[in-house]
């Protein structure tokens, strides 16, 4: 018998959301995922509260972005209103998250503020994510995970928040994030790709120690994080296992969008079974400790698991 299950709660669904279009925007480099609407997005979300998937993260693409990301934490920006429409439609049969970075935001794709010399200014990019996390809350955020690795961002938000009142409101820190190639296809669904240089100077080198990831962790717990992610999924499987076997807190895992779209593209080729493949991968990132994984085949899955065997 089985002694690993996933379970519908334990998935998280990535979905974005596009200002401007009447449409959802199909993504090539990730058959079956697309840039929602307000009113698709809504749809999407229904049909993961029907599959029991525990949770959606929210990405924003904004119609006009500037050096500081203006629309990251306007009320009215895409993705405040896009939380004040879940709220409406699913609040309180899901749990409503929100991505909290720039890259989305901003014309230069990095995911901070850039000093005269076009490199990432840690602290003044720290004062624009505490915005950003108190617009999220005011639109309905129930948690809201920083993905930009800055030094202290969690700390910052957590200040930001409880001098707002949303003391309660959790933090899933992005605390173990590397610089991966495996993040090609997202940088098309969120149109993101830096327009220079690469993000190494602020996200971990895969090639360094377990040990150097558990720090990052331990940093971010001691700031205040409710929760901590690793993120790529699969090729981080031996952190996964040493952060889950460190912490107290739940641990999160992103199987990223180079990860599904390999997997959709060989089993297109009919080189690999996919729903084995699906299920395999999945299986394997519980395994080595995640209690919640965020993947583009959420819904999919929690139909499968809660279909009479």
């Amino acid at each position: 018998m089985s002694n690993v299950r996933l379970h519908p709660a334990d998935l998280v669904l990535p979905l974005f959301v596009k200002e401007g279009v009447d449409q959802p925007v199909a993504l090539t480099s990730m058959p079956g995922v697309v840039q929602h609407t307000r009113s698709s997005l809504l749809k999407a979300a229904v049909e993961a509260v029907e599959a029991g998937v525990g949770g959606l993260i929210l990405f924003g693409v904004p119609a006009a972005k500037d050096a500081r990301g203006s629309a990251a934490d306007d009320p009215a920006g895409i993705v405040q209103l896009a939380l004040a429409d879940l709220v409406a439609e699913v609040g309180g049969d899901i749990v409503l998250m929100t991505d909290l970075c720039l890259d989305e935001y901003t014309d230069h794709g990095h995911c901070g503020l850039l000093t005269d010399a076009g490199e990432v200014d840690n602290d003044a990019t720290l004062a624009r994510y505490a915005s950003i996390a108190v617009a999220q809350a005011r639109a309905g955020a129930e948690v809201v995970a920083p993905s930009g690795m800055m030094d202290g961002q969690v700390g910052a938000i957590r200040a930001a928040l409880d001098a707002e009142g949303f003391t309660d409101l959790p933090v899933l820190a992005y605390s173990a994030k590397y610089a991966s190639a495996f993040y090609g296809p997202f940088r098309e669904a969120a149109e993101c790709a830096p327009q220079f240089g690469d993000r190494t100077g602020y996200q971990q080198d895969p090639a360094r120690s377990v040990a150097e990831a558990l720090r990052e962790v331990a940093l971010d717990l001691a700031e205040g994080a409710d929760a901590v992610m690793v993120k790529p999924a699969l090729a981080y499987l031996d952190v996964l296992r040493a952060v889950a076997d460190t912490v107290d807190v739940p641990v999160a895992a992103y199987q990223v969008s180079g990860e599904y779209a390999m997997v959709e593209a060989a089993a297109a080729a009919g080189w690999i079974d996919r729903d084995r493949a699906i299920a395999e991968t999945l299986t394997a990132i519980h395994r080595a400790g995640a209690d919640i994984i965020l993947t583009y085949w959420a819904v999919e899955v929690a139909r499968g698991l809660a279909a009479p065997r």
